[in-house]
């Protein structure tokens, strides 16, 4: 995620210059054109972390980042979710970058049982967009961190994420907090993914406005067709989006108490605050970082944080200057009908219209912080 006051210069309506029938070529073409490497068979025999009874089984596919930073610690901090694995995608900041950093993230947590999986390179369709002004060229505020030792499993994490969801059907819960590229090329490369998904768990969108246009959030804008892809797919989402991610501003106290841990995730994680607290201070902004990815991850450890209403949710991928845009209905008024009796996106009356969305539309923000900070640094806090 970037920040509202990161903008990006005006090539960038170049977005939908792909025609339709390109689109359709890119959607059917092989994954090779997006990984850069031969689309393999899914390999058995990859290791995944000792599996708890109650906790739930989450596959996260994120582009470290800042906030995606923070949401894989807390994540593989949590006894609520077992991490099954972590899925890059290039989003913030290129594949490259994004996928050492969420070695580093594993590292840190000393969670090295967990397989690291590199995904897709570029959008679907359509030229990359990155977010490195807002995160920092390396994406963690400029924080240097050692390289990573361990490195990334061979497979491809379209085929990781369709090898663990098939081999627990109906149990695991997929959490994207970038792009939702990986996501949609599992979906197109395995028929029956969908029905086996639990639940999918995303950072992105908003009901209320954009942060890189006025109509789009960062993730939805950089690769549209995919977003639109995972909400087309049936499978229950819940969007945890700007509508309350702008709630959540890291603060001064916070980050004290960071600095004040004494184990490793607390200080990279402090290290990394107070770095993208000077990157603010330095575009004049008074408020704090905006930490949208962590949000969507405690929803799923306490769901008491937010409060959510049901939409249907539609992703705009035809406009030049709303492409990106989450749409969200809660229901279709009989007087829309006749335009929606057309459209394969729409239930063309109020009587069969279903939502296919849980909406974040409030957060509880000091709850948020105190389970997060506490959860990084080992305090024993986090009761609401």
């Amino acid at each position: 995620m970037k920040p509202d006051w990161f903008h990006r210069n005006s090539d960038r309506r170049m977005f939908l210059k792909a025609t339709t029938a390109s689109a359709i070529a890119a959607m059917v073409q092989g994954p090779s054109r997006v990984f850069g490497a031969p689309y393999m068979l899914p390999r058995k025999g990859v290791s995944h972390p000792a599996e708890a009874t109650t906790a739930a089984r989450v596959i996260i596919d994120t582009d470290p980042g800042v906030d995606d930073a923070f949401a894989l610690m807390l994540a593989m901090r949590s006894p609520e979710l077992n991490v099954m694995a972590v899925t890059a995608v290039a989003g913030n900041l290129p594949l490259e970058i994004t996928l050492p950093n969420a070695l580093r993230m594993v590292e840190i947590c000393d969670r090295t049982d967990i397989p690291v999986a590199a995904g897709a390179s570029a959008p679907l369709i359509r030229r990359q967009v990155t977010a490195s002004y807002a995160h920092g060229e390396n994406g963690l505020g400029g924080v240097s961190l050692p390289p990573p030792k361990m490195t990334a499993i061979r497979e491809h994490a379209t085929e990781l994420i369709c090898r663990i969801v098939l081999e627990h059907p109906g149990e695991v819960t997929l959490i994207g907090l970038g792009p939702l590229t990986n996501l949609a090329l599992a979906f197109r490369s395995e028929p029956n993914l969908a029905k086996a998904i639990k639940s999918i768990v995303l950072m992105g969108g908003s009901l209320s406005g954009g942060n890189v246009t006025p109509a789009a959030e960062f993730n939805f804008y950089v690769d549209p067709e995919a977003a639109s892809i995972v909400f087309n797919s049936g499978v229950p989402i819940t969007m945890v989006g700007l509508d309350v991610t702008r709630k959540v501003e890291l603060t001064e106290p916070y980050i004290r108490e960071l600095e004040a841990g004494t184990n490793k995730p607390s200080r990279a994680a402090a290290g990394i605050a107070r770095a993208i607290m000077a990157t603010y201070r330095g575009h004049g902004e008074k408020g704090g970082p905006t930490l949208h990815d962590p949000l969507a991850v405690s929803a799923l450890i306490r769901p008491d944080i937010l409060s959510f209403e049901s939409y249907r949710v539609q992703i705009e991928t035809d406009g030049l200057i709303t492409a990106g845009e989450s749409v969200g209905w809660k229901r279709a008024p009989i007087r829309y009908a006749a335009a929606f009796e057309n459209s394969p996106r729409v239930t063309s009356s109020d009587e069969t219209f279903t939502a296919n969305t849980k909406v974040a539309v409030d957060v509880r923000p000091g709850s948020f912080f105190r389970l997060l900070v506490d959860r990084i640094t080992g305090n024993k806090q986090d009761n609401g």
